[in-house]
Order: C-alpha cells, then structure tokens, then sequence
C-alpha cells in the first residue's frame, strides 16, 4: 500500500485513514495539525526560551534553517518555489522550517 500525499510505501499497521485518504505518519500528521506560522502563543514560547538560552540573531538555528534564513536574507524577496528549488527540500519540510523562523521574529522573515 502507498501513501495517497507522498507515495510512500506503507507496511502493514502503518497507515492511517484521513478523510478517505491513506496516509503514512508524517502525512497524517502534516494533514492533521499543519505548521503555523502566525501563532502568537509560538512566538511568545520560541522567544523566551531563545533569550533563556542567551541566543539572538541566528544563534541556535538548525543548519537548515540558517539555509532557509540565508536565501531570503540574500535575495530579499524569494518566492516559496524559489526557496523550495534553492533549499531543495520538501514543501512540508520548508513549512515547518519557517513557521520556526517566523516564531523566532528574525529581521527580513
């Protein structure tokens, strides 16, 4: 069985029913709780535990988010099909990543 989102091959006991899709996990959960990235209890959370930890700027950002944050920082304005091709990553991939950016309110995201 395949993943009806992404394709991928489910073994048995490890799929999920969603809206008459089947999905693997990562899908299910993608579908059922999406990354958001205008909530401003997020905001509140990712930017007291980032001045607990003394990080400001880029400090503490993942490899992939430092990536992320480098191309919209270069370029200015970058569509999301431009940073999906330049980044090379997953259109989910690249939700969550920035709905993280925006939660840390970096200058230019």
């Amino acid at each position: 069985m395949l993943c009806d989102r992404c394709g991928s091959f489910l073994k048995e006991g490890e799929s999920y029913s969603f809206h008459g899709k089947i999905l693997c996990e990562d899908c299910c959960m993608y579908e059922t709780n999406p990354p958001k990235a205008c909530d401003p209890m997020a905001v509140s959370a990712a930017l007291s535990i980032r001045k607990q930890l003394g990080q400001s700027g880029i400090a503490g950002l993942t490899e992939l988010q430092n990536r992320i944050y480098s191309e919209i920082e270069k370029k200015g304005k970058i569509t999301r099909e431009e940073l999906l091709v330049t980044v090379n990553i997953k259109p989910e991939e690249l939700d969550q990543e920035f709905a993280i950016l925006r939660h840390c309110e970096l200058p230019c995201i």
